[in-house]
């Protein structure tokens, strides 16, 4: 009896194992599935009337252009604007364990944009201050130092991402920031359970879209009258491009090898926690924007089945962020 049940028991652990295969497999599948439709979703609503049937060709020469412009990072670094120089001077100082706020507060107020951005951040809807916060410095007592580096990666971005262009660049391009806003906080919220860098996740999330702010650059001289080829195999294929371009001028700017990687692999993460982080971020912050447009309802099985608990606490946390 011992042998046939150890035989039987056998037998049973590897049904048992190929069922946990099977589904693990769907499970990818379904995740995959609704990853393409939500930035399908996401793409729809992002160009709206600006999207059209272009030819075949109109749609190879826009992607050969970008995944060209990919393999030559300085030159598409020098088509988006250089961040201010106080900027990596106050990233530096916080690096420094030992710095002080008013340290800080002394670098900060060097720039008008940046103590205004410093004290509407500390008296926002996601810090709720008891009281009214007037100072510099109490703005960063507020904020603390992570808080504060994310507020400069913010303000840092922000001229990049919302570049004046032409043609549809220009109409996409607050859209566009929006979502690199959510996505960097989002990220940096799931990072954590992820024993990801929250500081890495809320960088890669404001990184990722400025190659796609690019490549709609290059669509706007190859498409007429601010169009923008429609279509969900064109659209996949886009964001796709654009991330690899972002990942590519990450690089030449020399940013931490984990953003860059995070940013090259966020389309399938794999092992990489990083990656997994931005990935979700980019997920939830899609869903904000769609769910806020009345694109998505908060029930919607995009929604429901796409995250889980925690990631849908995620999501109603977007909805303090300013637009």
């Amino acid at each position: 009896m011992g042998f046939l049940s150890r035989l039987m028991g056998g037998a049973d652990s590897g049904a048992s194992q190929v069922d946990a295969a099977a589904q693990a497999q769907q499970q990818a599948r379904q995740a995959e599935r609704i990853s393409h439709e939500i930035d399908a979703a996401y793409y729809r609503w992002l160009t709206g009337t600006a999207r059209y049937e272009a030819p075949a060709e109109v749609q190879t020469t826009i992607l050969d252009q970008v995944r060209g412009l990919t393999a030559r990072p300085e030159e598409a670094a020098g088509l988006v604007p250089r961040v201010p120089e106080v900027i990596p001077q106050l990233l530096n100082s916080l690096a420094e364990e030992d710095v002080s706020a008013s340290e800080l507060s002394r670098l900060v107020v060097q720039d008008v944009v940046l103590t205004a951005e410093v004290i509407r951040e500390a008296n926002s809807a996601y810090y709720r201050p008891m009281t009214q916060v007037k100072t510099v410095e109490a703005a960063i007592m507020m904020l603390g130092q992570n808080g504060l580096r994310m507020l400069l990666a913010r303000v840092a971005f922000r001229p990049i991402i919302k570049m004046q262009g032409d043609g549809f660049s220009r109409r996409a391009a607050p859209h566009v920031w929006g979502q690199s806003e959510r996505c960097a906080l989002a990220a940096s919220l799931v990072a954590p359970g992820l024993t990801a860098d929250v500081f890495e996740a809320y960088l890669a999330g404001l990184m990722q879209n400025v190659g796609l702010i690019v490549a709609f650059r290059l669509a706007d001289g190859v498409c007429p009258n601010a169009t923008i080829p429609g279509g969900d195999d064109f659209a996949r294929e886009l964001l796709a491009c654009g991330r690899q371009l972002s990942a590519g001028i990450a690089r030449h700017w020399e940013f931490p090898q984990e953003v860059t990687e995070a940013i090259a692999h966020a389309g399938d993460p794999g092992d990489l926690y990083l990656a997994q982080a931005l990935s979700l971020g980019d997920r939830i912050a899609k869903l904000r924007l769609l769910i806020d447009a009345a694109v998505v309802a908060e029930d919607d099985d995009l929604v429901t089945e796409g995250l889980d608990s925690f990631q849908r606490r995620c999501l109603g946390k977007l909805s303090h962020l300013e637009a």
